[in-house]
């Protein structure tokens, strides 16, 4: 039998990951080039950083990085536009700027030009890959919410290895400046794009029953506020383990444990199937274990991951940056899937703006903390300092209600009904109306911003 065209590898999700892979490849820039942007922009008159072996101190580039991070706080508007101006516009006119706004970066002339114009670029690119998920799990039934979700993820992770290979390749040729002005170049995909990609039907039904409201910038209903605060709690801290594993783990690997750039190349490529093997056993594990488990375990699996990479080794910089990779990867599917099913479709992608700014504010924090503390004390207890709480915060995913057999409520009396730990919540069927003068309806429910 044929697969079903809402399938998880129907055109329109395979289109939504190709604009998340173009996200991917734009924003994970600066950690691949980081070296190659600190030689530019470094005065080669004065002795590298003592640490970190860079032309720029340490302290400059991460709070440099930083900055970027906290850049994508501007994801929020746009994410949540697309609750109001539709999910295919914003993904589609998000992707074309931020882009351009890369290639726009490799004309800066200084370090800190570059930080500000590619900061500029960052909010749309978040927006891309949150809006880009909240599309593929509208477009698909729950049995394959989780599916889709990984096909998102797995888009990314092939924009940020396409990065890795170009600089391998090509970086004595491009340098830094032509790896960010290819960037650019992907707009020209985006026509192509916007023939293939469609609003999700679950979206577009949702629309037409909720009447026209004023638009608050970051509003969900009153009930589901606590439900969103521990979320964004444990994304902030899935981000705070990401944000320095993925982003020192080629410096640290190059300049301080001395591997050659082709190793950490290798590596990087077998990230992957590495990381394609964490999204088949996430979205294996959430289909059949569920999703808070599954989330427990590719969160403390990443934590535990980034504290075996910073150890010292050369072995350990291999094996703990891709058990790393190999818990986030994990952890996608079902973190995804359970974070649209948590929230009802009018604000779904106010839902994810919100999240994608805990995530940054995390991967901010863990950045900002860990270069200094990685001056102050060095790498490994710097690691063990931040990363174990971490581990340990990952089993507050129990507080959450299951929602592995439920399909994408529009109600909030649906979302925000209570589950007893273990027990699947019941599936409403996608797309139901809901009476605009019900109390139940999201508008009478009230909303606050949390």
């Amino acid at each position: 039998m044929s697969r079903t065209p809402r399938g998880w590898l129907s055109g329109p999700v395979l289109t939504a990951a190709a604009l998340s892979a173009m996200a991917g490849f734009a924003q994970f820039g600066p950690a691949a080039a980081l070296a190659d942007i600190s030689t530019a922009f470094g005065d080669p008159s004065l002795e590298p950083d003592r640490v970190t072996e860079l032309a720029l101190p340490g302290s400059v580039v991460g709070l440099g990085l930083a900055i970027i991070r906290l850049a994508s706080l501007g994801s929020l508007t746009l994410a949540g536009f697309a609750d109001r101006a539709g999910r295919r516009r914003v993904l589609l006119v998000s992707t074309g700027l931020g882009l351009v706004l890369t290639g726009l970066s490799a004309l800066a002339g200084s370090y800190w030009w570059f930080v500000a114009i590619f900061a500029l670029g960052r909010p749309f690119l978040s927006a891309t890959n949150a809006v880009a998920g909240v599309t593929a799990a509208e477009h698909v039934p729950t049995r394959d919410r989780a599916g889709a979700i990984a096909v998102i993820a797995a888009g990314y992770g092939l924009g940020t290895g396409v990065t890795l290979l170009v600089r391998d390749l090509a970086g004595d040729v491009l340098g830094f400046r032509g790896l960010f002005a290819s960037a650019a170049l992907l707009v020209l995909l985006l026509p192509l794009a916007a023939r293939a990609l469609r609003e999700p039907t679950v979206f577009a039904s949702a629309r037409r029953s909720t009447p026209a409201t004023r638009w608050r910038l970051g509003a969900v209903p009153r009930p589901l506020v606590p439900r969103l605060v521990l979320l964004g709690a444990l994304t902030f801290g899935i981000g705070f383990v990401t944000g320095p594993a993925n982003t020192y783990v080629f410096l640290f690997g190059e300049q301080v444990v001395g591997l050659p750039l082709r190793t950490l190349t290798l590596a990087g490529l077998s990230a992957g199937p590495i990381g394609l093997l964490g999204l088949l056993a996430g979205r294996w594990a959430a289909d059949r274990l569920g999703r808070r488990p599954s989330c427990m375990l590719g969160m403390a699996l990443a934590g535990c991951g980034a504290i075996v990479l910073y150890s010292g080794t050369a072995t350990a910089v291999v094996v703990g940056y891709l058990l790393s990779l190999l818990g986030q990867s994990a952890y996608g599917p079902p973190a995804g899937a359970m974070d649209a099913e948590l929230f009802p479709t009018r604000v779904r992608a106010t839902v994810a703006g919100w999240l994608t700014v805990a995530g940054v504010l995390g991967a901010s924090s863990g950045l900002a903390l860990f270069g200094a503390l990685w001056e102050a004390i060095g790498p490994q207890p710097a690691a063990l300092t931040l990363f174990v709480p971490i581990v340990v915060l990952a089993g507050a995913y129990w507080l959450l209600p299951e929602t592995r057999d439920r399909e994408l409520p529009d109600d909030v009396e649906t979302t925000a009904s209570p589950t007893s730990p273990g027990t699947p919540t019941s599936p409403t069927s996608p797309g139901s109306p809901t009476s605009p003068t019900s109390p139940t309806s999201a508008d009478s429910a009230g909303s606050a911003t949390p």
